[in-house]
């Protein structure tokens, strides 16, 4: 597998992420709709990706290394002891361990950069299991099924509650 890095996004990378985030496929189990055109994308990186305390391209040192193939962020919750985490990556990438690394990566970078947290936790769509492999391969531990805990384009869905504490040994 080639070397996962992580970045800050910028706005010209609206392009590059415009090839995954408008692929049905990638966002089916997301809470938001795959994107129709690039001006919107922009929009949004610049009104919330760029102002998020913890929002970062996935990247693959063997590419050009910076163009992004995903996104990874940790945000914060009300309670300052928690943040919750996403991952999203390009189906080109999927199956090749990606996600595993760049949610190791967020881990051990989000815990040093978000004063405070002492938990990051992951709510999984419970027919995701790409997803929850991804998580469990990164060191996360399964807590509980919520049952009809959200509506996901339209439909009740049961979510999967994963957690990882501070003092959880990072998986190399």
């Amino acid at each position: 597998m080639e070397t996962v890095t992580l970045r800050r996004f910028e706005l010209a990378d609206a392009d590059a992420i415009m090839a995954w985030a408008s692929d049905p496929e990638v966002t089916a189990f997301m809470t938001w709709e795959p994107y129709q055109s690039v001006d919107s994308l922009r929009a949004f990186i610049h009104d919330t990706v760029l102002p998020h305390p913890w929002f970062r391209a996935i990247c693959l040192a063997g590419d050009d290394g910076a163009t992004p193939v995903g996104a990874v962020s940790v945000t914060p919750t009300a309670d300052r002891c928690r943040a919750e985490v996403a991952v999203a990556v390009a189906r080109a990438h999927w199956g090749k361990g990606v996600a595993t690394a760049a949610l190791r990566r967020a881990l051990a970078a989000a815990f040093a950069d978000l004063d405070g947290v002492e938990r990051v936790e992951a709510l999984v769509d419970v027919g995701n299991a790409a997803s929850r492999r991804a998580l469990e391969k990164a060191g996360f531990q399964q807590e509980a099924v919520l049952r009809s805990y959200c509506v996901v384009k339209g439909q009740l869905r049961d979510m999967v509650i994963y957690s990882f504490i501070s003092t959880d040994p990072l998986v190399e």
